[in-house]
């Protein structure tokens, strides 16, 4: 008889992970509360505009890729990707009236030392040697650290992460912000260097510096887009499951997870169904799935466990349909506001408040893709990193979400006319939405409405995030932002792996091996080379 796996939740991890069980022979449903599948990483559409209303940048393209073919197909066949020039665009806070000077930064070495040296004497031969370091981090992180389920100290004990121990120490005690102000002077580059922290759930100031090894994906490596936006990676990723046989339930809200004698045996969903499985894999916040669908005896990470954990960071999400073109914005777009700190501190500190002026970042996909607006129109998603507190309020359709919320909207469309000079910005709009932090936690079960997942700070980073798989209960294991790996569309496609190494008895650091002729036999979907 086969085996048999309920996983509860339909984004990317949720569907990596139905699709990788399938792909080893497992007979898998995936529940999925929401009417489409995608968690995070949604879309929606309002008069001829489709947003992406999550993730919007595609990174570590090699990750994506050895998920592809672990079923059998590749990213290049179930993707268009476009290599984007300039990797983003960088408007500093203005002195005075007048719109900032712009500053594209395009990938590839010689690229970014040039301007680099530009603004800073010396700093392109500094940058070499930092970009070198990131390189070398970046390599250390994916064949020793990242695809490590933690389940025994093997990887920690290699020769390999022995042997890096002294570069390894400062990296992790120092933070990023420190890192990078050692050896650059001007404020933009910092910002340049310290802003992918963000990507992270965390403030350069507190996320430690072996994550500089981020840039070595923007200034090296490059950013790439996938043709149709980030709801054709879900659709790949889903098409993909449903080829290896899984079977995808949307609307299909899981209230309980049953056990049995310490044991997963299935799930209870919210109409009283019940379905019963040999085991059950939660993609859902881990908060929400420990605390509202286990019982306090069987919990591994109870309510109390997560007092003195850092949500990360909520976020202010614009969704923004502009008559007229706007080339002022690049597809991606950065605004620096000039006091760094404070505007970190106003996220993650003490006495939080929602930014003015805030560091925000603006997606412009229209600027690659046709498909997202109407002709002549663009396509904005504004996203505003804020203090992760749903009592703030929720956002709305057209200006009519909570007071709070649609007033710092109306701040920050304002911030972005006047910085990057389009003065009748506000004018021009003819769809709006807003979404906080309090529809993060209505809508995908965020903790505390975290936009991202919890942050890397390095007491919850590698071997001290939340493992894939629950202490108490056999059987139930677990994907997604709030575990190992971490945040990110990447490392929830690994994290969807280090379940199935879990299964497998693998507790090495090496990614499972590929299977040879890539691209044929069982599990290989529609991919777009085939359209």
């Amino acid at each position: 008889m086969s085996r048999t796996a309920l996983v509860i939740g339909g984004g990317i991890s949720g569907l990596a992970t139905a699709a990788l069980l399938a792909r080893d022979g497992w007979r898998v449903d995936l529940h999925e509360a929401a009417d489409e599948v995608g968690g995070r990483a949604g879309s929606w559409e309002s008069d001829g505009f489709r947003f992406d209303t999550g993730p919007s940048w595609y990174l570590m393209p090699e990750v994506f890729d050895h998920f592809f073919r672990l079923c059998g197909t590749t990213a290049a066949q179930q993707l268009d990707l476009i290599p984007l020039t300039p990797a983003y665009r960088v408007y500093p806070e203005p002195d005075g009236d007048a719109s900032s000077t712009p500053i594209d930064v395009v990938s590839g070495r010689a690229q970014a030392r040039e301007l680099f040296e530009s603004r800073e004497p010396g700093a392109g031969a500094r940058l070499d040697e930092y970009l070198d370091s990131a390189h070398d981090a970046y390599e250390l992180a994916v064949s020793r650290f990242l695809y490590d389920t933690y389940a025994s100290t093997k990887g920690l004990r290699s020769p390999a992460v022995a042997g890096q121990l002294p570069r390894l120490a400062p990296l992790l005690t120092r933070s990023l912000h420190d890192h990078v102000a050692r050896r650059f002077s001007d404020p933009v580059l910092r910002q340049i260097l310290g802003y992918p922290a963000v990507f992270l759930g965390s403030s350069p100031f507190d996320a430690p510096s072996l994550y500089h090894l981020m840039s070595h994906l923007d200034l090296d490596e490059g950013v790439l887009y996938p043709q149709g936006g980030f709801t054709e990676v879900i659709a790949a990723v889903a098409r993909v499951a449903e080829a290896q046989g899984a079977t995808l339930h949307t609307s299909s809200p899981v209230a309980e997870i049953l056990t049995q004698d310490a044991r997963a045996i299935g799930i209870r969903l919210a109409d009283g169904t019940v379905h019963e499985a040999d085991i059950v894999v939660s993609s859902a916040d881990l908060h929400a799935t420990e605390t509202t669908m286990l019982p306090a005896s069987l919990q591994t990470y109870p309510q109390r466990w997560w007092r003195r954990r850092n949500p990360g960071p909520g976020a202010l999400l614009l969704l923004l349909g502009v008559e007229g073109e706007l080339p002022e914005l690049a597809h991606h777009t950065l605004l620096f506001a000039r006091d760094w700190q404070k505007n970190f501190g106003d996220v993650f500190g003490r006495d939080t408040r929602i930014p003015d002026p805030a560091s925000l970042y603006v997606c412009r996909p229209s600027a690659t893709d046709p498909t997202v607006a109407p002709v002549g129109s663009e396509n904005l998603f504004v996203l505003v990193p804020m203090p992760a507190d749903p009592s703030l309020g929720r956002g709305g359709i057209g200006g009519e979400g909570a007071p709070l919320i649609e007033e710092a909207a109306d701040r920050v469309i304002a911030q972005i006319a006047a910085w990057t000079g389009i003065p009748d910005l506000a004018a021009r709009i003819r769809v709006r939405r807003t979404i906080a932090p309090a529809d993060f936690e209505a809508d995908l079960g965020a903790w505390r409405g975290g936009a991202l997942g919890l942050a890397h700070t390095l007491a919850q980073s590698a071997v001290f995030r939340p493992r894939n798989a629950s202490r108490k209960v056999g059987g139930l294991f677990y994907a997604g932002t709030s575990v190992l790996p971490g945040i990110g569309l990447p490392m929830c496609l690994i994290s969807a792996e280090l379940v199935v190494k879990r299964l497998r008895g693998d507790d090495g650091a090496a990614r499972l091996p590929e299977p040879s002729g890539v691209g044929a036999g069982r599990g290989v979907g529609p991919g777009r080379d085939d359209a």
